[in-house]
């Protein structure tokens, strides 16, 4: 595992709609909106299911039906593929519960 350069960097946030980069941290965050706590709750239990699967764990919090996501690989220091693959998995919960 590495960290991502900066083309491969541009190139996953192209396919990672609604993610921003964080700089400071050399990160990717998202903030969902869910109609309300349990919805939220819902979303964050299955991230959960999903993040333990691929032994990568999000920092994030939630307030009410908003849930923050940030992903980064502390062993690299930045920005992994692990990263990318989380946050396309994250996404397609999301849609899921939004629909």
């Amino acid at each position: 595992m590495r960290r991502l350069d900066d083309a491969e960097r541009t190139a996953a946030l192209a396919v990672l709609p609604g993610w921003r980069h964080e700089p400071e941290r050399d990160a990717v965050v998202q903030t969902f909106d869910f109609p309300d706590f349990i919805t939220a709750f819902a979303f964050m239990a299955a991230v959960a299911l999903e993040a333990e699967k691929a032994d990568h764990h999000p920092e994030w919090s939630n307030v009410y039906g908003r849930v923050t996501i940030l992903l980064t690989t502390h062993d690299v220091n930045g920005l992994s593929e692990r990263d990318v693959k989380l946050a396309k998995r994250v996404s397609d919960l999301a849609a899921l519960l939004t629909v």
